[in-house]
This record gives structure tokens, sequence and C-alpha cells, in this order.
């Protein structure tokens, strides 16, 4: 399927297991981890990320939720008020093997679906790795009051699909960080 899409790309929070670090900006193989994520949906007609300005993301719309570094729920909020094209890509900005392909096969999965996500190695579903019909995320949120996630896109029943390559794998600790290869927190990464 090559539905129009934006990408909607949560670059926020406390990052807390990373030392307070700039998470999105960590390296992995050379390149900030959001530039990875950002280049995995080369077919957005728009590139949304929710948090500071970056210089490597020409053309990008940056937004900030209310209050910044209030939880990835609010940050979808702030993010979707941008979201014009029928599907979005729902992305966090610490995901160093997702490649335009797996971007693709999400999209094909959630045909005749209101979404689809990936599933990890032990088949749960990874909330900011998926792709979504813009009108039922929207009325979704409308009504949401919570905090959670999964409290808010389980019920829209996604398709989970298990992709190659651990396209879900995060860099939430150091050792994430150093087992995708990237720069250990706290050492200099070359320019």
């Amino acid at each position: 399927m090559t539905a129009r899409h934006d990408a909607c790309v949560l670059a926020g929070g406390m990052a807390r297991r990373l030392g307070g670090r700039d998470k999105p900006g960590l390296r992995v193989g050379g390149r900030p981890l959001v530039e990875r994520v950002a280049a995995a949906v080369p077919g957005a007609e728009r590139l949304i990320v929710v948090g500071a300005p970056r210089p490597g993301l020409p053309g990008a719309v940056f937004l900030r939720e209310d209050p910044p570094g209030s939880g990835p729920v609010p940050a979808l909020r702030a993010g979707m008020t941008a979201v014009t094209a029928p599907w979005v890509v729902l992305l966090a900005a610490d995901l160093p093997f997702l490649t335009p392909g797996h971007v693709s096969a999400l999209l094909d999965a959630a045909e005749g679906a209101a979404g689809a996500v990936l599933l990890d190695d032990e088949d749960r579903p990874q909330w900011l790795a998926g792709v979504w019909r813009t009108a039922r995320l929207t009325r979704a949120l409308d009504g949401y009051e919570g905090r959670s996630l999964h409290g808010l896109l389980g019920p829209l029943e996604p398709v989970g699909l298990r992709l190659p390559g651990r396209p879900w794998f995060d860099c939430d600790t150091p050792d994430d960080l150093l087992r995708a290869g990237g720069d250990a927190p706290g050492t200099a990464a070359p320019a």
C-alpha cells in the first residue's frame, strides 16, 4: 500500500535511564537516533517531531507537548495537530534498526484495519512503532483522559506484525545504546 501518510516522531521525554541525556541526539552508526528514525519515513508528506528543534531535520515541523516532558499521550496529542494525511506513522525517536521497508510493511498490514504495530520477540505490541488511520486516532484521542498509550491504542485493535531485524528495538539504557552500536552516553561522538 502506498497510502498517503505523515510521520509523527515523539522525541521528548526525560531519558532518566540515560542520565537525562538528549536521547534522540545520541548517535548510532555516527548518526543521531532521531535522524535514523526520520530516514525510515522518506515517503511521509510531512515529518512532525514532537520535541526540541534539531538542525539535521530540514523541513520537519517541530512541536512541543504541554507541558514539555509530560509523556507520550500529550506528545501524541500535540503532534496530531499537524497531521493532514489520511495515515500517520507513529514512532519513537530511538529506533535505530527501523527502515523504510519496515514502515512499508506496517502500512500494508494496516490496510482494512485501524492501524498496525510492530510486535517484539515476545509478541508484545510496541505502541511507538506503528501506523494509524488519522481519523480513527483523532477520535480515540478526543475522549481519552488516560496517560497510557496501551489504553489509548489497544482498543483500536491494530494488526500486530513481527518483522526481521528487530525494528522495534529502542535505546532506553546505556546498554541498549551499546548493543545498537552507539556511542556510550558521556563519550564524545564524531561530528
